[in-house]
């Protein structure tokens, strides 16, 4: 359906363009758009791996086993069926820890190593024999709590957003504050919830 949509409007900015001849300002607005997308993408790519080194560093270093010692008891009651020693819950912790902070590049290195854990977690469920292990393709439990958990994304602290006002001319690029708190923060405990609820299923 999106490629339909697209299609759509490529065409018509075409057609509209070519109708009232202002197909040069389209051929400058598609180059601009274009130069633009690298950009991003070269910028993009650059935080990714900055923040992909920090988290490695965090783990090695201990500060995410440290961090995740302290919010132990809340992933404990989150994720009952997780074992202590799961690899899982180090990366978990610095999901949220990142999250919390707003940094969302950051988040995403570790939210993807948790994934892997809590995959290779079933793998190991599986060869037990144990009943609750899900089939291969199936996301289990805690994959799912995990994934609604870090889509509700908890901020103290939306530095990315923060940084995008500031540089396209905010006035005030951190009255955002409030806001995306209460937001985030009712957005996380429905999530919760949600969670609770549909695990008991």
């Amino acid at each position: 359906m999106m490629n339909f949509i697209w299609s759509f409007l490529l065409l018509s900015g075409i057609f509209l363009s070519s109708f009232f001849g202002n197909l040069s300002g389209m051929t400058e607005a598609l180059m601009d758009g274009a130069k633009e997308a690298v950009n991003l993408c070269v910028i993009m790519a650059a935080v990714v791996g900055l923040w992909s080194g920090i988290m490695e560093i965090g783990v090695e270093s201990g500060v995410l086993s440290d961090f995740s010692k302290k919010i132990d008891p809340f992933l404990s009651w989150l994720f009952p069926n997780l074992p202590k020693d799961c690899k899982a819950r180090e990366y978990i912790g610095a999901n949220c820890a990142a999250n919390i902070l707003g940094l969302g590049w950051a988040a995403t290195p570790a939210g993807l190593l948790a994934m892997e854990e809590l995959k290779k977690l079933e793998g190991e469920r599986k060869k037990q024999g144990n009943q609750n292990a899900v089939s291969d393709g199936t996301a289990s439990n805690e994959m799912c709590t995990f994934l609604v958990l870090n889509i509700s994304s908890l901020q103290l602290i939306p530095v990315n957003l923060i940084a995008y006002r500031s540089q396209y001319g905010s006035v005030n690029p951190s009255i955002i504050l409030g806001p995306a708190i209460l937001a985030t923060a009712a957005s996380s405990l429905a999530a919760i919830f949600f969670c609770k609820i549909m695990n008991r299923t």
